[in-house]
């Protein structure tokens, strides 16, 4: 079987996973449109993807005709119609992942903002010295919007911090958010009207696209920071960015955007409140180990006939 692995950015694939005799194929670029990923994926019995950055639509899947094996890392992949996979007769199967990677990540994202890490790296650079004031983290109030396995992490850490934690999410109770450190608000728009900084940890659902619209983002303070490394999706990016540039909250950290790669002149490169990363939360030592020989393993299995960790 021929195997493709898409989207290897840092060219490590090879690297991370033991492929053997496997006829392998890395592609360190991005192909956005389906007539492309269609020419380049044709020839390929095993397609191997990098998380959500190429989507599988039926549409694709319906021209694939020689894919019978599709491998994401991680177990969830929004970005694949696995009831057109099923259709199609493709099997689809996933990888571990760790999570709390994304967590360190936004904590990294909030110490950058706050204390305005990268404008007086720059300013040193250019051969200044002091120029910006940050706030401290002790006494302030981090919103949680969402408080499952990686939203508790957060509380966690911001215990550390000597921050007060408030969350809140559709199903949340008082006794989960105070057995996870924090204390429940009583609406969205409560949390965001009450935080210094806003941080998402909420799955992408029907329910969460466009939760936090402009109404939410109208309740912040001018004063607040609003960081997302979950899902772009869950937050309206026409209004944040008219949010940003009216001034009506201090900045924004994000590592998830509605199109990735995000275009090169999208408002969100520019903006100077606005602190971008290109979708890190999972790229680190131990996600690709695990993600790489996981997906050989998912080969293997399929070769031999019992696929595993199959996804839908």
């Amino acid at each position: 079987m021929r195997v493709a692995v898409l989207d290897d950015y840092q060219g490590v694939a090879l690297s991370y996973g033991d492929w053997g005799d496997l006829d392998v194929e890395v592609f360190t670029d991005h192909l956005p449109g389906d007539d492309e990923v269609v020419a380049r994926l044709g020839p390929f019995d095993v397609v191997v993807a990098m998380r959500e950055r190429t989507p599988f639509t039926r549409a694709r899947l319906e021209r694939l005709e020689n894919l019978k094996l599709l491998v994401t890392t991680g177990m969830r992949n929004a970005s694949i119609d696995l009831e057109a996979a099923r259709d199609r007769g493709v099997t689809v199967c996933g990888t571990g992942s760790l999570g709390l990677p994304t967590a360190e990540l936004a904590w990294g994202l909030i110490l950058v903002l706050t204390r305005h890490i990268l404008a007086e790296d720059a300013r040193m650079r250019a051969g200044g010295w002091q120029h910006t004031i940050g706030p401290e983290l002790a006494g302030r109030t981090l919103g949680l919007v969402g408080l499952g396995r990686l939203g508790a992490r957060m509380a966690r850490i911001a215990r550390a911090f000597e921050m007060e934690t408030i969350a809140w999410s559709q199903n949340l109770t008082a006794e989960r958010a105070e057995a996870a450190g924090a204390r429940l608000a009583p609406s969205l728009a409560d949390l965001m009207a009450g935080s210094d900084i806003v941080s998402i940890h909420l799955a992408l659902s029907d329910r969460t696209r466009g939760l936090v619209a402009a109404a939410a983002l109208a309740a912040m303070k001018p004063s607040a920071l609003l960081v997302n490394t979950s899902r772009a999706a869950i937050v309206d990016t026409d209004a944040l960015i008219a949010a940003l540039a009216a001034g009506g909250l201090a900045g924004a950290g994000l590592d998830v955007f509605d199109l990735e790669p995000l275009p090169a002149d999208h408002p969100l490169r520019t903006l100077p409140n606005v602190l971008a990363t290109p979708h890190l939360g999972y790229v680190t030592y131990g996600n690709y180990t695990r993600y790489f020989a996981e997906a050989v393993e998912d080969i293997d299995a399929f070769a031999a006939g019992a696929p595993v960790r199959v996804l839908g």
